[in-house]
C-alpha cells in the first residue's frame, strides 16, 4: 500500500479505500516478427494477437498493412501475412544495410508493376525552341564554326 493510500486510510472523513481490487496484469516483452519492434504487453493481449495471425505476434503497424494486403487479395489473411513477412524479412536484410540501393530497387520494381499493368510511364514532350522549329528538308540550320571568345580577350587585353 502507498503512503498516500495509507494517509488516506487513516483520516475518519474519507472512507476507506476498498482492498479487494484485482491484481494488476504482468506485462511481458513482445517482438514483433515482421519488423523485430518490441514493446510491453500483457499476456491476455499478447496471446490475442497470436490466435488472429496464425500464432505469430506482430505489432499494431504490421497488423494494418496485413490488414491492407489481406483487403488486395480478396480476404485472404494467411497469404497476405506471408507477403508481408516476406517483404519485412527482406527490408530488414537489404533495406538498413544500403537504404539507397533498397530505395532505387522499389524504385525499380514499381515501374516494373506498372508496365506489366499497362500503365506504363509516358515520357513528356520537350517543350525547347528546337524541338517547335521544324527544319525543312535540304536545308541545314546555322552551324557555328568558330568560337568568339579569343576576339573578347583579345578585346580585353587591349583595355589595359
Amino acid at each position: 500500500m502507498s503512503d498516500i493510500s495509507f494517509e488516506w486510510m487513516s483520516i475518519d472523513t474519507i472512507s476507506p479505500i476498498d482492498t479487494n481490487l484485482p491484481p494488476i496484469s504482468e506485462v511481458e516483452n513482445a517482438k514483433c516478427e515482421c519488423c523485430g519492434m518490441s514493446e510491453e504487453f500483457t499476456h491476455e493481449y499478447i496471446e490475442k494477437v497470436r490466435k488472429k495471425y496464425s500464432g505469430k505476434w506482430i505489432c499494431g503497424l504490421c497488423a494494418e498493412a496485413v490488414k491492407e494486403e489481406a483487403e488486395k487479395n480478396g480476404g485472404k489473411n494467411e497469404e497476405a501475412l506471408s507477403t508481408h513477412m516476406s517483404a519485412c524479412s527482406k527490408f530488414n536484410k537489404f533495406g538498413r544495410a544500403y537504404p539507397v540501393l533498397y530505395q532505387a530497387q522499389a524504385m525499380r520494381d514499381m515501374l516494373k508493376k506498372s508496365t506489366r499493368e499497362g500503365k506504363g510511364i509516358l515520357r513528356s514532350k520537350s517543350i525547347s525552341q528546337r524541338d517547335k522549329t521544324v527544319q525543312k528538308k535540304g536545308t541545314t540550320g546555322i552551324a557555328r564554326s568558330t568560337s568568339c571568345i579569343p576576339a573578347i580577350t583579345k578585346e580585353m587585353d587591349g583595355l589595359n
